[in-house]
């Protein structure tokens, strides 16, 4: 239907943005007013703020979209973590309050909308971009369904012009969205659903110690960079099919010397939004090294709120912070990324290490639990039979593969091995070889893209009778 409309790409931006509407408000009608709110604030901000004659009406004008889109965020997002907080300092000093319930429902993709709806105003501001005058095309780009609800954040420097202009339908634009759309759906529901059952599992067992509760960990991080990325290559994948590019999101991540090259892989879309709206009005690294140090652990501590309303994501950010320092101060932050060497292999596997111990605390139920995890990685590696973390160990190893796809004992789940080789293997091959290297050939992707969707077939199904 969109390609129907032929070259009128304001029909187009029309049809788009009634099918944004229908994605969002499937989830919750209600959603529907709260991003209706944020882009009709932010389209008139923006138009009045490039008027304005004075600086200082122009940041007034800016403030009042950053007080609207930071103060829905907090509310709806934060707003129960900050009465608890504020419960809990007085129960500290002996004063028993009674709280209010609150039970905010929080909208879907808030955190991304927000997000975007605000850069738009601040790159207005610093006239990186005219004012967009065109509403339906400025709240596509807003509310634009493939990448809301899970990224990528795009800026409006590179979205909102592809929504005012004619977009061409192509075959190798649809070729590639179509492989990227089959890969992120086999990350997201052979790999990432698949580690979630094994995770789950180790994480919800006390008992649990020693090398199955680092497999755990190890589960996880397959989980998060299976869910993550799986939903961005199928959002990039979705909006190639309308003639629309997005940034690549995920860099092989798993694959960096340290953690530097890992945050310049990982959630790129994100960690850019920080930097530039963030890091550097905060003085970047220009107010001395000791101001330098503060906003980048200040970055990564509100990055971690970002991910959630609890102080074990702030912990998560904290720890990379920490880990981030040295680097900084050495000057290795910034390294260019230069081709990878066998010789890299043991600083891959510590930066891989310390990537995961920090999962412990975004995985974790509580602060106390992460803790309890990471000290249960630490026992029960001893082989004697009789001692008590490693018979519980073993007894968990024989009965949590009972009711997992395919289980998690090797007669059970051979086809879930190889998946997980094969994916392995596929990471290895793009990320030395580079993306084109893996589909060229007409035969063979199309070959890759059959088996990746009947897996995703098989495994969804599994994991719908769990």
């Amino acid at each position: 239907m969109h390609w129907a409309l032929g070259r009128r790409w304001k029909l187009q931006n029309l049809l788009l943005l009634a099918a944004s509407a229908v994605f969002y408000g499937w989830w919750d009608a209600r959603f529907l007013s709260l991003i209706g709110a944020s882009i009709v604030v932010d389209y008139f901000v923006a138009i009045r703020l490039s008027e304005a004659a004075t600086k200082a009406r122009q940041r007034a004008w800016l403030a009042v979209s950053l007080a609207f889109n930071l103060g829905m965020l907090v509310w709806f997002k934060y707003a129960g973590f900050l009465v608890d907080q504020w419960v809990s300092s007085w129960a500290a000093v002996g004063v028993t309050m009674d709280p209010m319930t609150w039970k905010i429902i929080l909208p879907v993709g808030i955190s991304f909308y927000t997000f975007q709806t605000l850069s738009y105003s601040v790159d207005v501001y610093r006239k990186q971009i005219p004012p967009c005058r065109d509403f339906v095309a400025f709240a596509t780009y807003v509310s634009f369904f493939p990448q809301l609800v899970a990224g990528p954040i795009e800026r409006a420097t590179r979205l909102l012009p592809q929504m005012l202009q004619e977009r061409k339908l192509n075959a190798i634009s649809v070729r590639v969205g179509w492989r990227l759309i089959c890969w992120g759906v086999f990350k997201k529901v052979v790999i990432a659903d698949s580690a979630a059952m094994y995770a789950n599992a180790a994480f919800g067992n006390d008992a649990v110690a020693g090398p199955v509760m680092v497999l755990g960990v190890v589960a996880f991080a397959l989980q998060i960079y299976g869910d993550f990325s799986g939903y961005s290559d199928i959002a990039i994948g979705t909006a190639r099919l309308f003639g629309i590019r997005l940034r690549s999101n995920f860099r092989f991540p798993y694959f960096s010397r340290d953690l530097g090259e890992f945050w310049r892989r990982w959630h790129v879309s994100l960690n850019t939004w920080f930097r530039d709206y963030l890091y550097i009005p905060l003085g970047g690294s220009r107010m001395g090294r000791g101001r330098s140090l503060l906003n980048v652990v200040v970055v990564f501590l509100v990055s971690g709120l970002w991910h959630g309303a609890d102080w074990k994501f702030v912990t998560w950010g904290g720890i990379h912070a920490a880990c981030f320092v040295p680097l900084f101060l050495l000057g290795r932050n910034r390294q260019p990324e230069r081709d990878w060497h066998w010789s890299q292999l043991p600083s891959t596997l510590w930066t891989f290490t310390m990537v995961c111990l920090a999962w412990v605390f975004f995985r974790a139920n509580n602060f106390d639990h992460a803790c309890d995890v990471l000290s249960r990685m630490a026992s029960g590696w001893t082989s004697s039979g009789d001692h008590p973390s490693w018979s519980s160990t073993m007894k968990f190893w024989e009965q949590a593969p009972k009711g997992m796809p395919f289980g998690w004992v090797l007669r059970e789940q051979l086809v879930f091995h190889l998946a997980l080789a094969g994916f392995l293997v596929a990471e290895w091959v793009q990320f030395r070889k580079g993306v084109r290297w893996m589909w060229r050939g007409v035969w063979r992707g199309t070959w890759l893209e059959a088996l990746m969707l009947l897996l995703a077939l098989v495994f969804g199904t599994r994991h719908a009778a769990q």
